[in-house]
């Protein structure tokens, strides 16, 4: 929805309307949250953040929510739609027939206002992880460089794709149920390091957990949402497999 766009233009452009029933909640005032429901055009081209937008603009300045880019690159408009976890700028309203439309925020999560939720716990947890490329011995600023053929790039490129959306941890029945667990994020993001060539870091000490891995039941959901086919369930069970073989080989590292 570009912006000089009016709101007759829009309607006049539009052959219908679409429900959107939309959480609202402020912790702290509101009870509990509830749904408002919001008609708003049906463009054949409007994603479900662009309705969003559209309320936000023309309907009801204080809905909040999260986006940025609008291209499935900064992963902070991800939702639960009609009870699966989406990016919302690459979830189209024509999806939906006649609708409605429920968007919720992320289930998993505190919520601090309507469809925005607290990140604070899951960025710990990444922190955890060091998700940097380590190098030892060497002092900054790093003057060397440090080649891969196209098969040591490949070896870690999937899990390079990850967007930071935390649609896996809303699918995750584990992380729902257990707010310590690690979280597919996270482990495949190590795991990214973990099989970069340039990297000389361990991180066996966060992996080999009951909270990390091995809380892991493999229900595969964090792959099925990932809008970037990362396969985050692939990595967690790579690394049980590596941690086993620690276990056996305690010499090995990856």
């Amino acid at each position: 929805m570009s912006a000089p766009e009016t709101k007759e233009a829009i309607e006049r452009a539009a052959s219908t309307t679409i429900r959107l029933e939309v959480a609202r909640y402020r912790p702290g005032e509101d009870d509990a949250p509830a749904f408002q429901p919001y008609d708003v055009p049906l463009m054949a081209d409007w994603a479900v953040l662009d309705g969003l937008n559209y309320v936000k603009d023309h309907l009801d300045g204080s809905l909040t929510y999260r986006w940025s880019c609008r291209m499935g690159v900064c992963g902070s408009c991800g939702m639960n739609v009609n009870g699966e976890p989406r990016l919302t700028c690459g979830t189209f309203l024509s999806e939906f027939g006649g609708g409605p439309v429920r968007i919720e925020p992320l289930k998993g999560f505190p919520v601090i206002k309507d469809l925005v939720v607290d990140i604070d716990d899951f960025l710990a947890k990444l922190s955890s992880v060091r998700p940097w490329l380590v190098r030892e011995g060497e002092e900054l600023p790093l003057s060397t460089e440090y080649a891969q053929t196209p098969a040591q790039l490949e070896a870690y490129k999937q899990y390079s794709m990850c967007i930071n959306c935390l649609l896996c941890y809303s699918a995750c029945p584990v992380y729902v149920l257990d707010p310590d667990f690690l979280g597919p994020a996270a482990i495949a993001l190590a795991q990214r390091y973990n099989l970069d060539s340039r990297d000389m870091d361990d991180r066996f000490d966060v992996l080999n957990q009951d909270e990390a891995v091995w809380g892991c039941t493999f229900v595969g959901e964090c792959t099925k949402v990932c809008p970037k086919h990362v396969d985050p369930a692939e990595a967690i069970q790579r690394y049980k497999l590596t941690a086993a073989m620690r276990s056996v080989l305690p010499w090995s590292r990856r």
